[in-house]
């Protein structure tokens, strides 16, 4: 008689779900009504809401029992696709684990002879048109999963930029890909700049959780006092709650990171207390500079590691000192992130000795 085959743990499910994969639904109360989200479930702990109609950005971002993502008192909103004046994009700022800012500005509102430009630029506010949703199939030892959507930020007369994004994920692995297509479907050249505006809060983000990067560095406007970034302060560590940052307090980092022998970049954060870490990684030529965001407020306590195509200081500074990006017609950009949580003594040790020479 022929040997039978061993079973495996993956012989005792019926449906993948039992064990991770991809779940869409809409979201049905309060100013998200109507909204598509998307659950994904790595298997490992790891499981985040990607909000379909809000440029595939994610929100919500567990490990375990800990929450990863800040959340603003705001949340989820509707998409408010017109919100693209002034400070608009605050009220439709709900945090999360990351928000996308551009494709064409990020920083400050400004206008000048070559438009009027709101707050980090509109595509936060655009819909997905989904393409696919790749399953894992357990059974079969596919555990590889993945959904894909387009964006389109355009209008008749004006540039005419596509953000095409794929998140990924495997089944047992701790770890959100991200794969960016930026392409100019227009027929004139188009100014671009982009920032991933990461967004980290209680628990990971603790007094005493450590702040990873290294690079030089310099507060975001250096004729105003910075309580944080300055050459007496430890902002490599996160403090408690400050007065100081109670309503529209903040301090905030423009960081020309370092990268290593492969132009990899990498930061995160270290809560010592958790025995957890959350790593990012990304690469130097595709973003080369890192904006630290520290807002310790009362309700509102929380630190944004946003890789960026640029400072966050406008289209118009860009334009000034040469900087600006242009993506010309049928010409593509593509941007590549991880995310991973680390959880085991030893990738922990090895994540920190990356940064033992900025300490």
């Amino acid at each position: 008689m022929p040997a039978k085959k061993k079973s495996t743990d993956f012989d005792k499910i019926s449906n993948n779900l039992q064990v991770g994969g991809i779940e869409t639904s809409l979201l049905d109360n309060g100013p998200a009504r109507g909204t598509r989200i998307a659950w994904i479930n790595t298997g490992t702990g790891l499981r985040y809401k990607v909000v379909l109609d809000r440029a595939m950005d994610i929100a919500d971002a567990f490990y375990n029992q800990h929450s990863i993502a800040w959340l603003g008192r705001t949340g989820i909103t509707s998409p408010q696709m017109m919100s693209n004046k002034g400070i608009d994009w605050l009220q439709t700022f709900g945090g999360g684990l990351l928000t996308t800012c551009g494709l064409s500005h990020i920083g400050g509102p400004e206008k000048d002879e070559y438009g009027e430009r709101g707050l980090h630029g509109e595509i936060s506010n655009i819909p997905a048109i989904i393409e696919s949703i790749i399953q894992p199939d357990p059974a079969n030892n596919k555990l590889d999963m993945s959904i894909t959507g387009t964006m389109r930020q355009n209008q008749l007369f004006g540039p005419a930029l596509e953000l095409r994004r794929t998140i990924a994920g495997k089944i047992g692995d701790a770890r959100i890909s991200i794969h960016d297509e930026i392409i100019n479907v227009g027929n004139t050249s188009a100014p671009h700049m982009l920032m991933y505006h990461f967004n980290f809060g209680w628990p990971i983000a603790d007094e005493g959780t450590q702040i990873l990067w290294k690079g030089s560095w310099k507060p975001r406007n250096e004729n105003i006092p910075n309580r944080i970034f300055n050459e007496t302060h430890d902002f490599h560590t996160c403090p408690d709650i400050m007065d100081e940052h109670l309503g529209t307090g903040e301090d905030v980092g423009i960081i020309d990171i370092t990268s290593d022998n492969e132009g990899k970049c990498f930061t995160g954060l270290f809560n010592p207390k958790l025995d957890l870490a959350v790593s990012l990684t990304f690469n130097k030529k595709e973003l080369p500079w890192l904006t630290n965001w520290q807002h310790w407020g009362k309700g509102e306590y929380v630190t944004g590691l946003e890789p960026c195509t640029h400072p966050p200081h406008g289209q118009a500074w860009a334009r000034q000192n040469n900087s600006l990006l242009h993506i010309e017609p049928g010409e593509k950009k593509e941007y590549k992130l991880e995310m991973e949580i680390l959880f085991e003594e030893e990738k922990i040790n090895s994540f920190l000795e990356k940064f033992k020479s900025e300490k």
